[in-house]
């Protein structure tokens, strides 16, 4: 077995073996969770695992299980070791071959990129292809999603750091698009350059922008990308809820939230912390405080007082939801839009209206081993008890 970088390792004997080659307690604990997701036929991790009981908990959805593993992967260059069955050059090379052939959204192909360049592996000629015919078709940018653009210049940048420029002269031109189309007097994000939809930007906008800039500036030495990086996290900061809620959908244009629900386990203990610890870097007030309080919801401190993870499994549950739009997002959607509209802001609803989604997905805890495998100074979460005592 090698790691990311191609140097041997001996790998645990369970990933319960915590101490042994230094993976902390929440990572192997997300690790453990993995194990769960794993489809071994299709070497790849699932869809959805799901959490009500049912006799075959995996559900596959090839474009989305390929992307989901993507992201594990990039989640695992960042881990002092990697369980003994995962050939990370084979699982990568199995599901980066399948972007060409499945119907994967553009923001998959910076993934690609991403993980790559962390992972010190090659992009196939074949994505590489699509990845060029993308970039090089300036009239296709109008189309991109938040997460198409964050993903790609993201990915750029991180080929670029390993000394892998064939696509670096794009980096400041997309950053440049980002900054002109998608940055708002309001300090958020927008999630689209054009269109009705422009307005309206979920959490995820914010943050694989936000990272977008962190990476650009830092690579590029770009004060202005750092700053809007900085201001978008201020605000979000401003806009987490009473227990450390991160909220769902923005209405950009006002940089105000206009539906907090769902409130996703993942944005708590692993987007908004991937995004946090660029901004402790950069000197963002209050980044640490509202990443550990963030975290804290999972272990109960929410509006329904109970913990998001399930120790016996080392999984958790996927969001807190209305309890009238687990099946449908259509009342969401009408009620964020008369929300901007009328310049209202909303409230946190009682916990009696709301629900667990019964799932796990494998990106979620991919996010896990991402935003938590070097950090060493967060014992309270790393080393947390629930973990620990899960993998016993």
């Amino acid at each position: 077995m090698s790691n990311a970088g191609g140097q041997d390792v001996v790998a645990p004997r369970s990933v319960a073996a915590s101490g042994v080659m230094g993976n902390s307690p929440l990572v192997n604990y997300a690790l453990s969770g993995l194990q769960k997701c794993w489809l071994p036929d299709k070497q790849r991790w699932s869809h959805i695992y799901h959490l009500d009981g049912r006799e075959n908990p995996n559900e596959s959805v090839p474009h989305s299980d390929v992307f989901y593993s993507l992201n594990v992967l990039l989640g695992m260059s960042r881990i002092r070791a990697v369980p003994q069955a995962i050939n990370i050059p084979d699982v990568f090379s199995t599901n980066v071959d399948q972007l060409t052939r499945l119907p994967v959204p553009t923001y998959a192909f910076g993934m690609a990129l991403w993980a790559a360049a962390k992972l010190k592996l090659e992009v196939p000629f074949s994505v590489s292809k699509v990845i060029r015919q993308l970039l090089e078709n300036r009239g296709r940018w109008t189309t991109f999603r938040a997460q198409d653009l964050g993903m790609l210049l993201i990915g750029i940048v991180a080929q670029a750091v390993e000394g892998r420029t064939e696509f670096s002269h794009h980096a400041a031109l997309l950053f440049n698009f980002l900054s002109e189309s998608y940055a708002t007097d309001s300090a958020l994000f927008c999630d689209t350059a054009t269109g009705f939809r422009r307005r309206f930007a979920s959490f995820a906008t914010q943050t694989y922008l936000a990272i977008a800039c962190y990476s650009y500036g830092e690579f590029a030495g770009e004060p202005e990308a750092i700053e809007l990086a900085n201001s978008c996290v201020r605000r979000l900061i401003e806009l987490q809820g009473p227990q450390g809620e991160w909220p769902w959908f923005f209405d950009a244009k006002r940089g105000e939230v206009v539906d907090f629900y769902e409130v996703y386990s993942v944005h708590q203990y692993g987007m908004a912390p991937a995004l946090l610890e660029f901004a402790e870097r950069h000197n963002v007030e209050g980044a640490t405080k509202a990443l550990v309080k963030g975290f804290n919801w999972i272990f109960g401190e929410n509006q329904l007082r109970r913990s998001m993870l399930l120790p016996a499994s080392q999984l958790s549950y996927r969001s807190q939801v209305r309890v009238n739009e687990l099946h449908s997002k259509d009342r969401r959607v009408v009620r964020a839009v008369a929300n901007a509209y009328l310049g209202r802001k909303t409230q946190l609803i009682p916990p009696a209206s709301l629900t667990l989604r019964m799932e796990c997905r494998s990106y979620e805890l991919g996010w896990i081993l991402w935003s938590f495998g070097e950090r060493y100074d967060l014992d309270q979460l790393t080393h947390n008890l629930v973990f620990s005592s899960a993998l016993r």
